[in-house]
């Protein structure tokens, strides 16, 4: 539970922290941000349907796994984007895409015992790349730090010392 609050409040701080700059990221936005970092982890969908389930009803290999990767979270992005309005689709697509972005970017700093992330850029390459380990997806160090950065964007945003009119 750390890594989710963790993620959403990245999110929160990062689309925030946008707003500042571009008027058009109202808190709704922000929001469509925070739910943009939960889309990689739709990969956990595999405790509650596991991946040969899904393969006997299928017919052919499947892993959940694909859509904690670049390609399987561009593809999410998208049918997200085909929920809203035309024009709304431009905005959802860039606010999904850092919520999801900062995800995958996070957890490419994870400690792994092999040293190495997983596949973030699959497709275009299977490469894993080597992770500098900083936290487990389990430690709560990373969603307090996290927390007091959103509260002092929140503060800060509250304040009017940042944002509109500055």
């Amino acid at each position: 539970m750390p890594d989710l609050l963790a993620h959403a409040l990245l999110a929160y701080s990062l689309a925030t922290i946008a707003s500042w700059r571009f008027d058009w990221i109202s808190r709704p936005y922000v929001t469509v941000a925070m739910a943009g970092a939960f889309v990689p982890d739709m990969a956990k969908a595999a405790l509650v349907v596991p991946n040969y389930r899904v393969e006997q009803f299928v017919g052919i290999p499947f892993s959940w796994f694909g859509l904690h990767t670049l390609g399987g979270v561009l593809c999410s992005v998208l049918v997200g984007v085909l929920l809203v309005g035309r024009r709304e689709r431009v905005r959802v697509f860039l606010l999904l895409s850092v919520g999801a972005g900062s995800h995958l970017l996070a957890d490419a700093f994870l400690l792994k015992p092999s040293g190495r992330s997983y596949p973030v850029v699959w497709p275009v390459s299977r490469v894993f790349p080597p992770t500098p380990g900083l936290y487990l997806s389990t430690d709560t160090a990373p969603a307090i730090v996290l927390a007091v950065v959103a509260l002092v964007v929140y503060g800060l945003t509250r304040s009017g010392l940042v944002g509109e009119g500055s």
